[in-house]
């Protein structure tokens, strides 16, 4: 009867053991998983960040050369053009887009189609800025193509829409040209994949 009981109580201490580990298990898989989407985010922030960075900067080296000048950069994406990193490392609940305007920089925000809101700063952030030297605003331009709106500060901004971040090439050649005459104009060939500026500072 003793042993019989002895045993019961090692089954019952075993269980007890068992479910605690199970629940340690869960709590550290969970935890790393959080931390796996927290780094995901700002490798994604950061290249988001590198784009915008290498477009102003090509833009600010055409501005400084003058009319008639043109630059180039080359980039390579590969967060920008995973839809499911995107989807994970912001947490969207809908289809994931790209959006890129302009207005003193170059801004480029990570949005879906359920929520099109530009944040800027806090925990929310999804859209990364970069100063150029050519002070201008473009968000209330039609002069992109592929061309959508997204939400900035309560007010409708236009700027280039990519709505299939997965056929954005890996490899993007940004060319940047300062044409008098020709309009502030950008255009993303996601077959050739180039995106084309132009510039036109008091056009």
């Amino acid at each position: 009867m003793r042993r019989a009981q002895i045993s019961l109580e090692f089954i019952l201490i075993f269980g007890i053991m068992l479910i605690l580990l199970a629940y340690s298990i869960n709590n550290v898989t969970f935890s790393q998983e959080s931390q796996s989407n927290e780094l995901l985010r700002v490798q994604v922030s950061l290249e988001a960040k590198g784009f915008a960075n290498s477009i102003s900067n090509t833009i600010s080296q055409v501005y400084a050369q003058g009319p008639g000048s043109k630059a180039t950069t080359h980039v390579t994406l590969r967060y920008l053009t995973d839809e499911d990193y995107l989807k994970k490392s912001f947490n969207l609940s809908g289809n994931p887009e790209i959006f890129i305007t302009y207005l003193n920089g170059t801004y480029v925000g990570i949005i879906d189609t359920t929520n099109t809101t530009l944040v800027t700063s806090g925990t929310a952030k999804n859209t990364f800025w970069s100063q150029s030297l050519y002070r201008t605003n473009l968000t209330g331009s039609t002069g992109f193509t592929p061309h959508g709106t997204a939400t900035y500060s309560g007010s409708t901004v236009n700027g280039l829409l990519i709505s299939n971040p997965g056929q954005l090439p890996t490899n993007l050649m940004i060319v940047v040209e300062w044409i008098p005459g020709n309009g502030n104009t950008w255009k993303l060939d996601m077959t050739t994949g180039e995106l084309r500026i132009n510039i036109d500072p008091g056009g």
